[in-house]
């Protein structure tokens, strides 16, 4: 038996494509304790909004992840042993890109095909919609990138290391004006319950080029719920609106779901350890239960904390997001310096680790970790005028 598999399942320029590829295989861990069954399972949707969208279930024996190719990689769910992250978008998708009216007038289209646990936010722009002088769209809410489909996806198992990676390329261009190009991989190991994204962002034009880029991370019932908090380390913290200034005493806390209430966002310049790295925590209302997102500050200067305490049937959720700059419109995030030049050619990597917590001691031995870490912890009493237009 060869000691990696390789395999193609999307290539537009070689006319590759696998509607439906399945494999399965016992795989030894990488401490070499034995072996896990591990499954990889791509398939296409069909019916309703969800037709036609590819799906790619990959199970490495102790964690579950569902991967959007569809919807430029996304990942729409993830389950762990008993943990389940995800939250209950009324979008109800997958939604395939050809039902979200991303230039819908009004901006706010993006929000019809709403409903992943991770969403890419870019690559153009990644904020508030923003129109010209005669009212015309000029950027959509959150950009494009989410809603265009990978014309590469690849597949590799290495039998000696347990490691699996799923990668694929998603291009944004538009004639006159971008050619950016993402290259995703989400990498994983027999029996593990960690995994890490590694994105570069290439611009492929001859021309300069400038990039916005941020992860919408969503969690909601039954892992965050009422009762449930964040842990986050930071220089600075300031509220984006007057809601967000009036739940400033519980910023950290998931409420009560409040039907008819605003959403609120907490901006911040997270802190991070001698290494440049950020680490956060999510934790469950028992506390048996976390969630670790850890990101360098070093390509993630920014960081929001999104709540929508609505009724779990109309969106009860909350959002880790990690980014280059605040999901502000792209004039002002212009402004105040938070847009990536890109040379021709130039290319920028990001990676994310992520890991699920299991057991108390565990939620508690991070929790600690992530405040040893030396931050100022400054929190603005309003919004910053640099930061909120």
């Amino acid at each position: 038996m060869l000691s990696s598999l390789r395999c193609t399942l999307l290539d537009t320029k070689q006319g590759v494509f696998q509607e439906f590829f399945e494999f399965s295989e016992l795989l030894r861990r990488p401490d070499k304790k034995g072996t896990v069954p591990i499954r990889v399972v791509k398939h296409r949707l069909r019916g309703g909004v969800s037709d036609n969208v590819d799906v790619v279930n990959l199970d490495n024996g102790q964690l579950s992840l569902t991967v959007l190719p569809t919807r430029g990689m996304g990942i729409w769910n993830v389950r762990c042993g008993d943990v389940e992250l995800k939250w209950d978008s009324p979008v109800s998708g997958p939604v395939h890109p050809f039902w979200v009216p991303i230039n819908d007038p009004g901006g706010l289209g993006w929000l019809e095909g709403f409903d992943e646990w991770l969403v890419r936010c870019g690559l153009e722009s990644n904020g508030s919609p923003e129109f010209l002088a005669n009212g015309t769209l000029q950027y959509p809410l959150h950009g494009r990138i989410a809603n265009l489909p990978a014309h590469y996806l690849e597949l590799s198992v290495n039998r000696e290391t347990g490691e699996i990676t799923l990668s694929g390329k998603v291009l944004e261009a538009k004639l006159f004006f971008k050619k950016l190009e993402l290259h995703s991989s989400l990498t994983t190991y027999a029996g593990s319950s960690q995994f890490v994204i590694r994105d570069t962002i290439t611009n492929l034009s001859a021309e300069p080029g400038e990039l916005e880029l941020l992860y919408h991370i969503n969690t909601g019932q039954p892992f965050a719920a009422p009762g449930s908090r964040v842990v986050v380390p930071f220089e600075r913290m300031a509220p984006r609106t007057e809601a967000a200034v009036q739940n400033l005493p519980e910023w950290d806390q998931l409420g009560p779901e409040t039907p008819g209430s605003e959403e609120v966002v907490f901006f911040f310049e997270p802190g991070a350890d001698s290494n440049g790295w950020c680490k956060t925590l999510l934790i469950n209302a028992t506390k048996n239960r976390g969630l670790v997102l850890a990101f360098n500050r070093n390509a993630f200067p920014y960081f929001s904390f999104w709540k929508s305490r609505l009724a779990n049937t109309d969106g009860y959720v909350c959002g880790l997001e990690p980014s280059v700059n605040f999901p502000n419109n792209r004039s002002f995030e212009k402004k105040h310096n938070r847009v990536i030049d890109l040379k021709p050619g130039e290319s920028r990597t990001f990676e994310l680790r992520f890991e699920i917590l299991c057991n108390e001691n565990d939620v508690q031995k991070t929790e600690q970790e992530i405040r040893n870490i030396k931050s100022a912890n400054k929190i603005e009493p309003k919004p910053k005028k640099e930061w909120t237009p």
